[in-house]
């Protein structure tokens, strides 16, 4: 761990407006299509962001959000929300048809599996092995829930987050391709990644 920073679980309730903005800008590219860049997506994550399912790398003295990353369970998930949330800011209308897009980025649950609901560097802290230390505390995270598996999902425009992945020995082991939809979202593909790890949260012992 750096003396610059410290992983902590959730994330300082005086920082949510940071979470809402470092979220939003990390998935821009996939999300503003559908949410839009007038704030008022920052507004909904700032609504829905739920710190009981993330972790978060904060300043040495507590008072900057560095980083976090969120995963998901069976009893919430860090962005959560619904579509009441969705209609508070883009009217009931507009959230329906936002709803609906939305929903075909979400990725259902699978037993033994510890869900990712993605990470986020400040692009001022890249470098200083934030990413790094999210994943390993995640990881850990998931072998103290009983997980064995950590899956994440990456888009085929972020090469570095795949190559950070990579190195912390993710597998990729299937693509899910967007066909028309991609001028959409402004992907094409997303890899599907899979780590194994012990009741302790590191790689478990190979045959």
């Amino acid at each position: 761990m750096s003396d610059s920073f410290r992983i902590v679980g959730g994330f300082p309730e005086a920082l949510r407006s940071e979470a809402a903005a470092l979220y939003f800008d990390a998935f821009a590219m996939k999300l503003a299509p559908i949410l839009g860049r007038d704030g008022r997506a920052q507004a909904f994550f700032c609504d829905i962001l739920d710190p009981d399912f993330c972790l978060s790398a904060v300043s040495g003295e507590g008072t900057k959000l560095l980083g976090l990353v969120g995963f998901k369970t069976s009893k919430g998930a860090l962005t959560g929300g619904g579509m009441g949330d969705l209609a508070r800011h883009y009217g009931w209308f507009g959230g329906l048809w936002r709803g609906l897009l939305l929903a075909l980025l979400e990725r259902d649950l699978e037993p033994g599996i510890f869900l990712l609901d993605g990470i986020a560097v400040a692009p001022d802290a890249r470098g200083l092995g934030i990413g790094t230390a999210l994943l390993e505390a995640v990881e850990l995270e998931a072998g103290r829930r009983g997980c064995r598996t950590v899956r994440l999902d990456v888009i085929d425009t972020n090469p570095r987050a795949r190559a950070l992945y990579e190195r912390r020995g993710y597998e990729p082991v299937s693509v899910e391709r967007l066909g028309p939809l991609r001028h959409l979202f402004g992907f094409a593909s997303a890899t599907r990644m899979e780590k194994a790890v012990g009741p302790d949260g590191t790689r478990p012992p190979g045959p």
